[in-house]
């Protein structure tokens, strides 16, 4: 095992459990270090040491004397191992553009890196530290995105695979880089692969896992951001706060609706809304009065999910499947992510609630005979149009959300010689909710604009803790729209507020 950094610091320690959404991002974006632990080391030398005496008993190993797919007929002699598994890294890199961005690739190599911890695999451990110098040294394969079935990654992280071995291209540093050139640049020579290597690399789900780790974590900072949108845009209809109150969601105690409508009521803490009652309110719009239903709806899906997918984050995926304690290497499936990716397509249909229920409250907004405030929230009728035509905008985002959480999970079709008749898509299922969670971020940030738009329109209102922090924060970025100008500007610029989480660490600040 080369020399590892110390177990110390802010390193995360991975032993194969323990892994979290969090913990892939703070490693993915936040270049955290990660140091293999000693136990799971041994881990990986025994489950080596197991596959290699039942090979030389005669037993029939996938992957190892025998080929994959549909070649499981072929046998490998031990003269070919090495032949054999740098051919099937190469036959197996066939994946297409466009290329993932490099917290996406770093995701995925944790992702692998801990799923080998597991001990199941019974690949040279050298592989396993691979993964982990390429993270602490940032070296990054490039990764394509496209062509997996999702039934393992096997098209697309060979890719990962080929740079251990000094071929295909590795960015460093900025610069894209022949991988050969950028092993010698820091320090590391080309694996030379033995038996079983090349399956260990390529059978893994973890690129969906690992993008799919960082969907999560970004969606349940939106939640959190669309919650106080939308209590923003309560404030500024005037609305009714009685939804809100706890005794009414506890006779229905969905853990994620209680946690949205604590959440909006922490951001409405000390508004205006508490001691006046607008009589025009007792039946606010279902996009208003449900909110925090269809938010705390998202909220649950986003726990199902996750809770699955750390499951798998802190398991092997491998076949077969090696049981070092019993001596035993089993054919199984568990590469197969469906449990999982039918967390991401329900969160897409959840997320497309979310998205629907803000555009109506976005037109509602525009509405003089809702609001009792100017037509689409112009400063004045004579010389501005205001909001009128970014209902468009709004509008357009929302049908792209219907479209792509749209399932996609059943789409396969029945592959090599029929033997591979499932697959689940799974990298795409991950890709298109990334997608989705982008355009609903653009589609709560216009809603932020026209909330903040119509308060101060109406005047004297007294907003809530939250609000008032996530409005000042607005307001910093997005002026008051005093005549019309392009909306493009503004709307990015409070994309990004929301994006980069400047929204959510004021609103946390202003409690």
């Amino acid at each position: 095992m080369p020399e590892r950094s110390p177990l110390s610091g802010s390193a995360l320690v991975l032993d194969g459990t323990g892994l979290s959404v969090a913990d892939v991002d703070s490693v993915s974006r936040g270049r955290r270090e990660v140091v293999i632990a000693p136990s799971a080391w041994e881990r990986l030398k025994k489950a080596r040491q197991v596959i290699f005496e039942l090979a030389e008993g005669g037993l029939p190993v996938y992957g190892l004397n025998r080929g994959v797919g549909w070649n499981k007929d072929k046998v490998i002699s031990p003269g070919l191992y090495e032949d054999y598994n740098r051919s099937l890294l190469l036959s197996h890199s066939a994946g297409i553009k466009p290329e993932a961005p490099e917290e996406v690739v770093r995701a995925a190599m944790l992702a692998r890196l801990n799923g080998l911890l597991a001990g199941a695999t019974g690949s040279q451990p050298e592989i396993a530290a691979r993964y982990a110098d390429f993270l602490n040294l940032g070296l990054h394969p490039v990764l394509p995105l496209r062509g997996s079935v999702g039934a393992a990654d096997i098209t697309l992280i060979a890719h990962l695979g080929l740079a251990m071995i000094g071929e295909g291209e590795v960015q460093l540093g900025g610069r894209r880089l022949p991988a050969k050139q950028a092993l010698a640049e820091v320090g590391l020579a080309p694996l030379q692969l033995g038996p079983k290597d090349g399956l260990a690399i390529v059978s893994s789900n973890a690129l969906s896992a690992g993008n799919g780790a960082l969907a999560l974590y970004d969606l349940a900072g939106l939640l959190e951001a669309a919650d106080t949108v939308y209590a923003l845009s309560l404030e500024a209809i005037r609305g009714n706060v009685s939804p809100l109150d706890e005794a009414v969601h506890r006779k229905r105690p969905f853990r994620g609706q209680l946690a949205s409508a604590a959440n909006v009521r922490k951001n409405l803490a000390g508004s205006g809304l508490w001691e006046a009652y607008n009589p025009d309110s007792l039946q606010d719009p279902l996009s208003f009065r449900d909110a925090c239903q269809i938010h705390g709806a998202a909220r649950d899906a986003l726990a199902y999910t996750r809770e699955l997918l750390e499951i798998h984050l802190n398991s092997t995926d491998d076949n077969p499947c090696v049981l070092a304690e019993e001596r035993r290497i089993l054919s199984c499936a568990n590469f197969d992510p469906v449990v999982w990716t039918l967390g991401f397509e329900m969160l897409g249909s959840a997320l497309h609630h979310v998205a629907k229920s803000s555009c109506y409250r976005i037109l509602k907004l525009g509405d003089p005979a809702f609001t009792g405030l100017s037509r689409f929230l112009t400063p004045d009728a004579e010389r501005s149009i205001g909001f009128g035509t970014v209902q468009k905008t709004a509008s357009s985002l929302d049908a792209e959300i219907r479209h792509l959480s749209n399932p996609a999970s059943a789409d396969y079709m029945s592959l090599a010689g029929d033997i591979e008749d499932h697959g689940t898509n799974a990298p795409f299922v991950v890709s298109k909710t990334r997608e989705i969670i982008d355009r609903l971020t653009y589609m709560l940030a216009i809603e932020a604009i026209h909330a903040a738009q119509a308060i101060d329109l109406r005047g004297g209102v007294k907003l809530g803790r939250g609000t008032e922090a996530a409005y000042r924060l607005l307001r910093s970025a997005v002026p008051f729209l005093d005549a019309d100008r392009i909306q493009t500007v503004d709307i990015e610029a409070a994309y990004r507020l929301i994006k980069d989480g400047e929204w959510l660490a004021a609103v946390r600040q202003g409690y």
